[in-house]
């Protein structure tokens, strides 16, 4: 798979999605860190859980899935996550910390992340992605939407902090129409 996702660049708009990768983790990192403290109720770890991660955990994070960076005119903005869980089927996966930075929401940024997932996931000739979202973030539900992800139906609750419901959802890669990615 491209270090760069397709289409991602020549759209005129300065933004790219980029492959995390041995030389960019840390700029990985730093997002990660600012997404935790941004939206704290949104993911399964907390920034004080991640802030006390050492360098070599987050390299061992970063080899554990595929992770992309948003860059927008150079600077980082946003990223995601495709991740397979053990007891996962085999032909899907999980979409996971997704975010975009307030300064550039409304510019393509979620789309061309979440995009980029589900190209990934047609590329290895994967059935569905699913990904788990909070009932209260109603952006990231409307995104979801939008790009063609149903609720399944199934739910969850955050494991840090139990008020808070996941709805999980998802995508069909095998119905999506051809081109329409």
């Amino acid at each position: 798979m491209s270090d760069v996702s397709p289409g991602a660049r020549g759209s005129g708009t300065g933004l790219e999605v980029v492959r995390v990768d041995g030389s960019n983790w840390r700029t990985y990192r730093d997002v990660r860190l600012a997404m935790l403290e941004a939206a704290p109720r949104a993911f399964w770890t907390t920034h004080a859980e991640a802030s006390a991660r050492p360098d070599e955990e987050w390299q061992q994070l970063v080899g554990r899935s595929r992770t992309w960076l948003a860059l927008l005119d150079g600077r980082a903005v946003g990223s995601v996550g495709s991740f397979r869980v053990p007891d996962q089927p085999e032909d899907e996966c999980v979409l996971v910390g997704m975010w975009v930075d307030p300064s550039a929401r409304g510019q393509g940024v979620g789309e061309r992340l979440v995009r980029t997932v589900v190209e990934a996931a047609a590329a290895d000739r994967l059935e569905r992605v699913v990904l788990e979202v909070a009932h209260e973030n109603t952006a990231a539900l409307a995104l979801y939407e939008r790009m063609g992800f149903r609720p399944t139906g199934r739910t969850g609750v955050m494991p840090h902090d139990p008020s808070i419901t996941e709805l999980e959802m998802a995508l069909a890669v095998s119905e999506l129409p051809a081109g329409s990615w």
